[in-house]
């Protein structure tokens, strides 16, 4: 998948003329790659559209429009693009509830390296989480991980060949493994051409 370049982006008077519509598209866009995990978990598949859009959204935020301060945005959220043969994705717990987050956070220290997907009836693929900085101390977690799940050969064809596919996480505080819908499973597999 293609990442995004400078010429890719709308300035910020051209993109508060189309954010109303770009944002109802990335919605639409996204509802078909948010993959909950349980109760407390989600998974939240990235892509160039949904990337486009966390980057448009950052440079109207902040007020960007530096040239270096626009590639210095495109450097930290380009990584997120899948390559072709993964699948990128934010894993966030979410517990509405300050206190329940904040215990929560404290036990389940390493939940990030015990996210998997499993293609067809395959052995089971752990994420490698949070390439970019460490979001774990001894003493607790964080609420929010960046995960990569990198596909065999194998694993990619059967994928494109329609096999189910099965994500799950397999921390002793936090168990669950959910089949994943077929809307959810195409939108993965644009990912991978």
């Amino acid at each position: 998948m293609e990442k995004l370049q400078r010429a890719d982006l709308w300035t910020l008077e051209h993109y508060a003329e189309k954010r109303a519509g770009f944002r109802q598209q990335v919605m639409e866009h996204k509802s078909r790659r948010r993959l909950p995990l349980g109760e407390h978990a989600t998974l939240y598949f990235e892509d160039r559209l949904s990337i486009h859009y966390q980057v448009q959204e950052m440079l109207r935020v902040e007020k960007i429009f530096e040239p270096t301060a626009i590639e210095e945005e495109l450097a930290a959220y380009n990584p997120l693009i899948p390559d072709g043969d993964n699948w990128k994705a934010t894993f966030m717990l979410e517990y509405p509830d300050r206190a329940e987050r904040q215990q929560r956070c404290r036990e389940l220290v390493g939940i990030e390296d015990r996210v998997w997907v499993q293609v067809a009836e395959g052995e089971r693929l752990y994420a490698i989480a949070d390439e970019d900085l460490s979001r774990t101390t001894d003493e607790k977690t964080s609420t929010v991980h960046f995960l990569r799940f990198q596909l065999s050969a194998e694993q990619k064809r059967q994928a494109l060949d329609g096999a189910p596919l099965h994500f799950g996480v397999d921390h002793p505080l936090y168990m669950v493994q959910v089949s994943v819908p077929e809307t959810v499973r195409q939108s993965l597999c644009a990912d991978l051409h």
